[in-house]
Parts: structure tokens; C-alpha cells; sequence
């Protein structure tokens, strides 16, 4: 399901900057980085090396995911934050407001990952050709009809997160791929990256860098 592309024009929002890394407040319904197309140009990448020339990819969130988003600003952080990101030494925790409440107050979902193909981008879950996934969740807040899920994801998959809320019957509110009837009826897909740690390329001291979530 494609939906038209209509980004929001709010102004960068910094979180952190140094000599070596910027942190930003992503917000949903834009892109990290370019689309196919000349209509899928404007994305956070675009507008954060608009004031920081020297900004560098690191990692990406879904267009419809806000929050705490990194950037190096040197080549060398490049490398240093990629490595982190690849040997899962970064830490990221996610809040998301979902579908009913589950009955465990938490868990760990354990499910492998695979594209969709006749349906991409939605990813499934797939046990013999599926790539490893695994999600720590904790129940914050009972909200009547849905609740509020801390999220911590293990690995880094494609949607990892909102197919594993999926397959425990509670998928994220807004969720333009996974959610249905009441639970799609939402402004936006409730998922906030909320917190980032990671190790400073500069020292290699722990790092935490958070952002509240706007729902």
C-alpha cells in the first residue's frame, strides 16, 4: 500500500551536535533518505547536509517512524558508528501505542523476518527463510482499547518492530501496512524512536541521547 507523499515542513530539530556526531528528531512522515523519483527528493538527509554539509548516513528509520536519528559528520565517526550498529552495540528503545492490551506485562518476541514479495515493502514472518528477529517489550501504560509498549529491538530488520507487535495480535495504531479497521484510524503510525545509546567515535565513552515522543 503506497500512500502519497506529503512530508511535514517542521524545522530541524537538533538533539546533539559535536565535532563528530548530530543527533535529530526525525519527524514521521518523512523520508531519511531519497525515494525513487524526483517526487521522493525531500528527505531528512537532504535537509540536515542543507545546514551541515559534511552530515553522513549511519542508519535509517521508516518514513512513518519519528525520532532520535544520528548522523556522523566525519568520515571517521562513519565508520566508528557503523561498526557499532553492525555488532548490535547500540542500544535503541522505541515507544509505540498499539491495538489492545496484552495480557503479559512483558516478553521477548522471537520471530524470523523475510520481504513480502507479491506485498513490498511488508516484510512477514517466516521460519524457513526468515532472517533472525528478536524484540524485548514492556507494557508502560493500559490505555483502555490499546496501550503503550516500550520497545527494545535486538536486531535491526525492516519493520521488525511492527510485524512482531502484529504477530502478538496488537499492531501499532496508524500502522499503514499492518494495522486494520479502529487501530488504522489513527493520524500517524504510532512508533517513537524514544532513546539512542551508543559509543562517542571521540573517546568511545556511552552515550545517551533521547526524545520524548509526541503521542
Amino acid at each position: 500500500m503506497e500512500t502519497e507523499y506529503n512530508p511535514p515542513q517542521d524545522p530541524l530539530v537538533i538533539l546533539h551536535e559535536d565535532a563528530e556526531v548530530l543527533l535529530v528528531d526525525k519527524p514521521a512522515g518523512l523520508l531519511s533518505v531519497p525515494g525513487k523519483g524526483p517526487h521522493l527528493a525531500d528527505c531528512l538527509i537532504t535537509r540536515v547536509q542543507a545546514v551541515f554539509p559534511d552530515a553522513l548516513l549511519v542508519h535509517r528509520l521508516d518514513r512513518d517512524t519519528s525520532g532520535v536519528m544520528i548522523f556522523a559528520l566525519t568520515p571517521y565517526a562513519q565508520r566508528h558508528l557503523g561498526l557499532q550498529f553492525e555488532k548490535r552495540m547500540t542500544r535503541k528503545t522505541y515507544v509505540a501505542r498499539v491495538w489492545g492490551v496484552p495480557e503479559e506485562k512483558s516478553g521477548t518476541i522471537d520471530l524470523p523476518l523475510i520481504v513480502d514479495w507479491p506485498n513490498r515493502p511488508r516484510q512477514m514472518v517466516c521460519h524457513d527463510t526468515g532472517k533472525s528477529a528478536q524484540t524485548d517489550w514492556r507494557l508502560l501504560k493500559n490505555e483502555g482499547d490499546t496501550s503503550r509498549i516500550r520497545l527494545s529491538p535486538k536486531t535491526g530488520r525492516s519493520h521488525q518492530l511492527r510485524v512482531h507487535m502484529l504477530s502478538m495480535g496488537h499492531p501499532i495504531l496508524g500502522d499503514p501496512f499492518y494495522a486494520t479497521g479502529d487501530a488504522l484510524d489513527f493520524p500517524r503510525l504510532m512508533l517513537h524512536s524514544e532513546e539512542l545509546r551508543f559509543n562517542h567515535p571521540q573517546g568511545g565513552h556511552s552515550t545517551k541521547i533521547r526524545s520524548k515522543a509526541p503521542f
